[in-house]
Parts: structure tokens; sequence; C-alpha cells
């Protein structure tokens, strides 16, 4: 069957930042694919109906093999804001050896097109996993893909509790004249607008590199969108409970096998 759709793989399939970047994908009437580690299929839910999904490791190349062949763009949200080098698990491990590993998927599969979910630079965000979120996104165009960068800051679900300090880092990034300054860069974002301003930004036509950061986010959205959060539509699409972590300091996507704590 001959499809017009745009095909768009995303990484991190089963948690909190891949699932709401794939249902945003979806809404905007777009083919997605999710690559799911293996044993966290039963967190897709109902998007394991709506979407093709894969098994794969991204910290393993070779299970990565084919996986994005006929895919317009990739969108990787793997990586983790802690770290544990006692077990190996360094923020160069877990954010830039992921990157690279996807990276080199792409080129090896012909996709040409890679976003990477970076990070702000905040107080509250460690420096060593800035510097290898920093690396990553000098490796994509590197090997010759088109890197699309969102710099993004800290995600929350709305109506979920929240700390205290972060919630009102948050109030600070919408409230004029400090929505204009630094804060509207590094506020914590609802992931509903997060991640229809990574859907949207992905689809946008560009032959270029190009770093967006959370203003750029906010403005792909509709100010009912910025108030209302999900649509209908996008609830529809991702009907299940949140079985993964939901706290401000949540990591985009998951660990290594057996290192979980």
């Amino acid at each position: 069957m001959i499809t017009t759709k745009p095909r768009v793989l995303v990484t991190g399939g089963g948690t909190f930042l891949g699932d709401s970047i794939a249902a945003a994908l979806l809404a905007e009437g777009v083919e997605v694919t999710l690559l799911v580690r293996p044993g966290a299929e039963e967190n897709l839910g109902s998007l394991a109906q709506r979407a093709r999904w894969y098994t794969a490791d991204v910290w393993d190349p070779a299970s990565l093999k084919g996986r994005a062949r006929g895919h317009a763009s990739v969108i990787h949200t793997v990586g983790s804001l802690s770290a544990d080098p006692a077990q190996g698990l360094t923020f160069q491990w877990l954010n830039f050896v992921s990157a690279r590993n996807v990276a080199n998927m792409c080129v090896s599969s012909g996709v040409p097109h890679m976003v990477l979910m970076s990070s702000a630079r905040a107080p509250w965000v460690s420096g060593q996993y800035i510097a290898a979120k920093r690396e990553a996104e000098a490796y994509i165009p590197r090997v010759g893909l088109r890197a699309t960068i969102i710099r993004a800051p800290i995600a929350y679900r709305r109506g979920t509790r929240r700390r205290p300090f972060y919630a009102l880092m948050s109030l600070l990034g919408v409230i004029p004249p400090l929505s204009w300054l630094w804060f509207s860069r590094v506020a914590p974002m609802p992931v509903d607008v997060l991640a229809r301003g990574v859907a949207r930004i992905t689809l946008e036509p560009r032959t270029k590199d190009a770093i967006f950061s959370a203003r750029d986010l906010r403005k792909r959205n509709s100010s009912r969108e910025r108030r209302s959060g999900a649509s209908e539509r996008e609830t529809q699409i991702q009907r299940q409970p949140p079985s993964y972590p939901l706290d401000d300091n949540s990591p985009f996507g998951w660990l290594p096998p057996d290192e979980e704590k």
C-alpha cells in the first residue's frame, strides 16, 4: 500500500517523553515507529496498536541495524539526567553513546535527518550532563546528517504533584517581564507543549542544521494549546495510566538493561 504520510521513528518508546512525542506526531497525521527497550513493551498501552514498534537497545548497535530504513526523520529521546559511574553509567555513556549509536543507525539506514532531545543549561542541571549532550549535538552533523537540536527544559505532566521549586520556576517562565529573560529558556514545561513543539519542528521543511529553545517550542503551540493541555485526539491516542516516573527529574528515556534502580 502506497502512503504519502511522512514516517518518523522515535527512540524511547514506553517512556514519558518518547510516548508523548509519538502521540503528538500521530495527532499531526504522521506514520510513527517506536523503538522500545526489550521488556518495556507493556508500557506502550494503546500506542502499541496505533504505531509500529520494534524492540531494540540503543547501547547495542547490532540491535539497531535496519530499524530506521524508510523513515524521513529519527527523534532521539533517550538519556538520563542522573548517572551512576560506579555501575558504568556515566553521563557520556547514557547521553552521548546512545545518541552516537542512533546517529550511526541513521547513516546506515539512509535517514537524512536526526532530531536530538538535548537540554537547556540551568543551575539545577548537571554540567557533565550538558557536556555529554553538547558532544552528541556536535557528532550528528559530523557524520553527515542534518541535525535538529532541541535544547529543552525539564518537562512535567499537568495536574501532577510537583516540587515547589520547580512549580515556581514554571510560573516565572510565563509571567512577563521575567518570561522575556533567562527564565523562559529554562522554566519546566508541560510535556504536551514540549511534545507538540518537537513534532511540528520535526515536520517543518528545512535544509540546514538548527537549534531550538523552549521559546521555539511554545511558538509551535497555539495560545489555547498552551493553556489547555493535550487535545482530545492526543488523549485518545495515548490512553494509558502513566507507568513511568513523572517527577521533574525523570530521565528522558531508559537506562541500559539490568542496570535500572
